[in-house]
């Protein structure tokens, strides 16, 4: 069944990432696996955001001191 049969009240506040999760593990997993699955999606974000950045730095031309100013300003 779809999450979304399952849970109707829900149904209209669950992404469509987290119903489709909710059908892949609709039964329990190691925690082992568990453990697994979230270096999977952390690393997939990890990913996202570092090409952001890449692009960030090629299309505004940031440097390394650019970076460590941002990191050393006593304003932040």
């Amino acid at each position: 069944m779809v999450a979304a049969e399952l849970l109707p009240p829900l149904a209209g506040k669950l992404t469509n990432a987290q119903i489709e999760l909710l059908r892949l593990f609709s039964k329990n997993v190691s925690e082992d696996d568990l453990t697994g699955l979230k270096k999977i999606i952390s690393n997939f974000y990890w990913n996202k955001l570092q090409k952001k950045a890449d692009q960030a730095v090629a299309t505004e031309g940031y440097t390394q001191e650019d970076f460590d100013a941002w990191l050393n300003d006593p304003n932040q």
